[in-house]
């Protein structure tokens, strides 16, 4: 039989849910508005946390340090969205000594700076670490900036060395070209040309390989023939668990190894013959491809594709809309709101 074994994890991050208050255009997850507000269970949560608490590893500075790729953030979608189970989620976490804990945040709650200061001092009293403060202008577009800067000062006088802004460049971007309110990126593109988008990690999957495909060169399928996604699907690190139990190793939206209330059925190897999507992307997205067309008859976009994971993306896009056949295509519902 042949299995695809994963490796416990040394850094995670929790999906409170996929509901956010914004729709950017380059979320891997797909978030948005329209997300049913199906928030992760308590039961739920404390079963994986359960889980992975001794498997975390601290930030190299230390277990009351942040790192990125460090530790256990929770996420979203919005974490403060829902502010009572986000600060549950932070007690369990300290309550199992789950080391360097981190919120990521757009800051679209920071509308004044008493709550700002009232949620952040709970949460530090929770047990929680430190915050990690997303700025780029795709968020610029729905968020508006004075937001921004009141979360990030704030976290500094109260999580001081604890603050991870995001990317920290166009902060002070943004400070410089004095944007007050929100931006539109065609409007940000006018003012800072391209050459702005070469400090952005704008990883080609997601909603961005659609939403912002036109940014990039495109190739035929065949360029990516031959590649697999093994790497990303057997690494350790900057793993992610959503509200629905999926366990999703990389970056990759949409992909389930299994049920994440029960690790230990993953740590033990998912049946790949079970899983014949996960098979072809350990093996050469070439066997992907001939899956859509001959088996659900995907056609290859006119207009090519700017990376595997378009290709891959794709695909699995096309077949989820057909059919509910295939256990590792999940959340069905992230597919349906990537355009």
């Amino acid at each position: 039989m042949k299995k695809l074994l994963a490796p416990k994890p040394i850094s995670a991050g929790i999906f409170l849910s996929y509901k956010c208050s914004s729709e950017c255009r380059h979320c891997m997850y797909a978030c948005s508005p329209r997300w049913k507000a199906d928030w992760i269970s308590e039961k739920d949560l404390e079963k994986i946390l359960t889980q992975i608490s001794d498997k975390i590893q601290p930030s190299p500075l230390g277990p009351d340090r942040i790192s990125v790729n460090y530790g256990l953030h929770f996420t979203g979608g919005e974490p403060f969205l829902n502010f009572d189970l986000l600060l549950k989620a932070v007690g369990m976490a300290r309550k199992l000594g789950i080391p360097s804990t981190f919120v990521e945040t757009n800051s679209f709650w920071c509308a004044d700076d008493k709550d700002t200061r009232e949620k952040l001092t709970q949460l530090k009293v929770s047990g929680l670490n430190g915050i990690l403060i997303s700025v780029n202008p795709f968020i610029l577009e729905q968020v508006p900036f004075e937001r921004i800067e009141r979360a990030t000062i704030t976290s500094g006088e109260i999580f001081k060395q604890n603050v991870m802004v995001y990317q920290e460049i166009f902060y002070h971007q943004f400070k410089g070209l004095n944007i007050k309110s929100t931006l539109s990126f065609q409007e940000y593109l006018q003012k800072v040309g391209l050459s702005g988008l070469s400090f952005v990690e704008l990883l080609p999957m997601g909603r961005a390989v659609y939403e912002l495909g036109y940014l990039y060169r495109k190739y035929s399928a065949t360029k990516f023939f031959g590649e697999s996604c093994r790497e990303s699907l057997t690494r350790e690190w900057h793993v992610h668990v959503d509200n629905y139990g999926n366990y999703m190793t990389g970056y990759c939206g949409g992909i389930s190894l299994g049920d994440a209330r029960d690790m230990n059925s993953i740590w033990d190897g998912t049946d790949l013959e079970e899983h014949p999507i996960l098979e072809a992307l350990l093996t050469d997205l070439e066997k992907l491809y001939e899956l859509g067309v001959k088996e659900f008859g995907y056609e290859e976009r006119r207009e090519g594709y700017v990376s595997k994971c378009h290709l891959c993306l794709d695909i699995r896009k096309h077949i989820a809309q057909q059919t509910n056949e295939f256990k590792e295509l999940k959340p069905r519902e992230f597919y349906s709101h990537l355009e």
